[in-house]
């Protein structure tokens, strides 16, 4: 049973307690678990034969007892309880993004829908505007959110893709019959969302390797077994393509596989140019037909006469032409960053004092961590009264003067709440008070582009504002960004000398690489931020990197790969 199958099963209980109209408190419970659950960089089943699930976030000692019935029978009575009191169908209707439970009540209790192509349907038809509570927008939006959802069964999270991937290159590349393996396509471009995943080895044996490929836990069903290829779908619908190629082609293989079509689609014009030919088993010479390099992924790049290009870059959005030049970009390194702007306490909605995030940050070889607590509009997430904030100031205040010795420093800062109007929801009497203040839109995601971006573009202005955080508030199979003039915000970001944030959060990596390329251009610092809330989650780190490489961004175009005097002096200078 994986953290994922659990949390899985928490928010099912979540989403079935919602229907029945039970106590919000005991439903948001169950989400926290799940969410906190899905998070975790342990696995749960270690920290229930050590003893420690009671030590996690979120899990107190009735959660902990589900998850000891989960791992003994495999499912939860609870559970089975609760499926016979509602059916499946107005369970499914609770999928579709932005859809709750009152109305998808109505929705099942008026038209008896049983499937959520039904209910396209008969939005399509206009048959559900007349209903109690259901008007014409009320429809416009249920399909809007069926087109999510539907997107969202076809793609992956770049992060649930990226543990699916992991877990299976653990589980092979011990095997001795496995000379080298690779995962190739969008997993090792490190795309936002991923529809497959592609691993390449080579093995003079490959018959073991794919009975153990087929036979992992991860393989729900076989789709094909072969000895050059076998394909196996995992629980999440993912197709997982695992390809044995010659240690003499391994290079080419790896480059033809990992893509973008369009890269690729380029390097073959540029080969046909010199009378030459790709493909994934090597490059050759197109008149004589002699094979000319594909050993090394690198030997393809080098024939072609460009510098090697890094796989997140690999978009046709102008790598090929730099790659000529030489003016590549030296690109982001986890080991670059010097520190999180972004990390909830347990002041508003996070889970962990300041201190033991402090310690945690100092075990990453972190110089600097800031702590970003809501704002008090937000009350669903605990936001902070000015008075809460003050007295969460003197202790960050005292915790930096036993850090000294460890020269580590915790910035004090706020998520502060961009109301409908583009105000804040603090003075700049108490925002002048912060080391680091981050603004947000929390609320109004479906007001029309013009408002949107004066709201944002009004905030910016603030001169205490450092950092406009998940700009587009886009969250990745749930909730399409909402409408803002991107250029506008950028310019604007520029002018004011305001940094713009790529949020981590694995849901979130947000703002998107295309926009970070144009945020480098005009020369506009970015910010690496994880909005953690439990510890596990400052790992996400790794995500906002992978976003930033795509963005074709440097150590230099990051805010929090500063040290930590530099830091201080920019956030001084931008006040």
């Amino acid at each position: 049973m994986t953290n994922s199958q659990i949390a899985k099963i928490f928010n099912e209980i979540a989403d079935l307690l919602e229907i029945k109209g039970e106590n919000p408190f005991k439903i948001r419970a169950y989400r926290k678990a799940a969410l906190n659950i899905e998070s975790l960089a342990e696995d749960m089943k270690t920290l229930l034969e050590k003893k420690q699930l009671e030590d996690l976030p979120g899990i107190g000692k009735e959660l902990a007892k589900k998850i000891e019935e989960i791992f003994s029978t495999g499912t939860l009575r609870k559970l089975e309880e609760l499926r016979k009191e509602v059916p499946s169908s107005l369970v499914e209707l609770l999928s579709i993004p932005g859809l709750g439970p009152r109305t998808a009540k109505i929705l099942y209790e008026n038209l008896n829908i049983q499937s959520i192509d039904e209910l396209e349907r008969m939005a399509k038809e206009h048959k559900l505007r007349n209903l109690p509570g259901i008007r014409e927008k009320t429809e416009e939006n249920i399909l809007k959110g069926i087109e999510i959802l539907k997107k969202g069964r076809e793609r992956l999270p770049l992060y649930q893709a990226l543990s699916i991937t992991t877990n299976i290159l653990n589980a092979l590349q011990s095997l001795p019959e496995i000379e080298k393996i690779s995962p190739a396509g969008s997993v090792r471009r490190k795309k936002d969302t991923i529809k497959d995943i592609d691993i390449l080895i080579t093995s003079a044996n490959s018959g073991k390797v794919m009975d153990k490929f087929t036979s992992l836990p991860e393989a729900k069903e076989i789709i094909a077994k072969g000895v050059t290829k076998s394909s196996i779908r995992t629980e999440e619908g993912i197709q997982v393509d695992l390809r044995v190629v010659e240690p003499d082609s391994f290079g080419s293989a790896l480059q033809y596989f990992t893509g973008s079509k369009e890269h690729n689609i380029r390097l073959r014009e540029m080969a046909r140019e010199r009378n030459l030919k790709i493909n994934e088993y090597g490059i050759f010479n197109e008149k004589t037909g002699k094979k000319i390099g594909g050993r090394e992924e690198i030997e393809i790049y080098k024939t072609l006469g460009l510098s090697f290009i890094e796989p997140e870059l690999r978009e046709d959005r102008g790598e090929i032409e730099a790659a000529l030049e030489r003016e590549l970009p030296v690109l982001i390194e986890l080991s670059d960053i010097k520190g999180d702007l972004h990390v909830h306490s347990k002041w508003s909605d996070g889970h962990h004092a300041i201190e033991e995030i402090a310690e945690t940050a100092i075990g990453r070889g972190y110089e600097y961590i800031a702590i970003t607590d809501h704002s008090k509009s937000l009350g669903v997430a605990g936001g902070l009264s000015e008075k809460e904030l003050f007295k969460q100031i003197d202790e960050i205040d005292r915790l930096n003067e036993k850090l000294r010795k460890k020269n580590f420093y915790v910035f004090k800062g706020i998520e502060v709440d961009i109301d409908k109007d583009g105000n804040l929801d603090f003075s700049d009497d108490v925002l002048s008070k912060l080391d680091v203040v981050i603004a947000a839109i929390h609320t109004g995601f479906k007001q029309d582009i013009k408002t949107q971006t004066r709201r944002i573009v009004r905030a910016m202005k603030n001169k205490y504002v450092n950092l406009i955080a998940h700009p587009s508030g886009r969250l990745l199979g749930e909730r399409e960004a909402y409408e803002l003039d991107m250029d506008e915000i950028l310019k604007v970001a520029k002018d004011t000398r305001t940094n713009i944030e790529i949020n981590a959060y694995h849901l979130r990596l947000d703002l998107r690489d295309i926009f970070c390329k144009k945020a480098k251009e005009l020369e506009v610092k970015m910010a690496i931020g994880t909005d953690a809330h439990i510890l596990d989650q400052l790992d996400y780190i790794k995500l906002g990197v992978y976003v930033a490489r795509r963005g074709w961004l440097e150590k230099k175009d990051v805010l929090n790969t500063y040290p930590l005097i530099e830091i201080g002096k920019y956030l001084n200078k931008r006040i």
